[in-house]
């Protein structure tokens, strides 16, 4: 099978959450247990960094990989969903794993999927634990799919958790309250692990301080917002560069060797050490063009926040949902 076989395979004949909705959503870990297990369990020898959260965790996750390659590591990223390209989603060094790579572990492994029937997104998480590995990363960057409890990102025990915000969003898994979604976020909390997350919110803080608690973990909040110079626009960005530094100085805390200049130049550097695209993301100069792939209440509140601080004679807005 060539690689857009192997794509096409993918999206018609696994469900997967972008096409068909809640009823591609397989909760729990015990297919991804199982997966993972006929495949050597690759995310055993991997060390990364987990990501949950309601907004920002793209974000996040791409300027902790622009710092961390700057700082001499090699770094494995996996994100989604993607905007153009499947490869997107599993990136090191920035760049999109090769055509064959995907079509390779695919048809490697075809008949397994064929009898463990896993979803659309647990196949990519195992196929990032697998190439991640394969590659020798030094540490890999893995971005919750929906909610962090259930998660089948949740298999992995990272060096650090991070979770971003928590607003309300996918209602109909992860519950109608602030409390409720932020106990599913704090479900990537593992025992002594170091957690930090990016807002406080008396009305989560309960959540996250128990859950702490009871796994002797370090909790650790952003509390000042310093202004960096990043390459990002948009102001919110801010807070996601706040969150990643502060993760920083917890691995730092950890034996990670970081250096603060190197820090400092890779925020500079983010969209070209990582290939982000798709946040408050500038195509054209002239006519200005911007896209932003907001996708909850929270995030577009944010986006046209940033458009009221620009100058412009005429303002055309152009929305896609589905």
């Amino acid at each position: 099978m060539k690689y857009q076989a192997v794509v096409d395979y993918l999206f018609n004949q696994l469900a997967n959450y972008q096409k068909v909705g809640k009823t591609a959503y397989k909760p729990g870990l015990v297919n991804i247990e199982g997966l993972l297990s006929e495949l050597n369990n690759p995310h055993h020898n991997l060390k990364t960094i987990h990501i949950a959260g309601t907004n920002g965790k793209g974000s996040v996750s791409h300027v902790l990989a622009s710092i961390l390659i700057e700082n001499g590591y090699k770094v494995g990223l996996y994100t989604s969903p993607h905007i153009k390209d499947f490869r997107e989603r599993i990136k090191i060094n920035g760049k999109p794993i090769s055509k064959q790579e995907v079509a390779d572990f695919v048809c490697q492994n075809k008949s397994l999927f064929d009898s463990l029937n896993p979803s659309f997104f647990e196949i990519t998480t195992a196929m990032a634990f697998s190439i991640f590995l394969k590659h020798n990363c030094d540490i890999s960057i893995i971005e919750t799919g929906l909610g962090g409890r259930l998660d089948s990102t949740n298999i992995i025990t990272p060096e650090v958790s991070v979770i971003t915000n928590i607003g309300i969003d996918h209602t109909n898994f992860l519950g109608t309250t602030l409390k409720e979604i932020a106990f599913e976020k704090a479900g990537i909390i593992k025992p002594k692990i170091p957690v930090v997350i990016g807002e406080f919110n008396p009305i989560t803080f309960e959540v996250f301080q128990q859950k702490s608690n009871e796994t002797h973990s370090q909790l650790t909040f952003v509390s000042n917002i310093n202004k960096f110079k990043t390459d990002l626009l948009g102001i919110f960005q801010q807070k996601n560069i706040n969150l990643a530094v502060q993760t920083i100085h917890v691995l730092q805390q950890n034996g990670w060797h970081i250096d603060k200049q190197k820090t400092h130049n890779s925020l500079l550097r983010i969209k070209k050490n990582t290939n982000f695209i798709g946040r408050l993301d500038q195509i054209s100069n002239n006519p200005r063009i911007i896209i932003d792939a907001s996708h909850n209440v929270d995030g577009i509140k944010n986006f046209f926040t940033e458009i009221k601080q620009l100058k412009f004679n005429k303002l055309h807005c152009i929305y896609a949902t589905s």
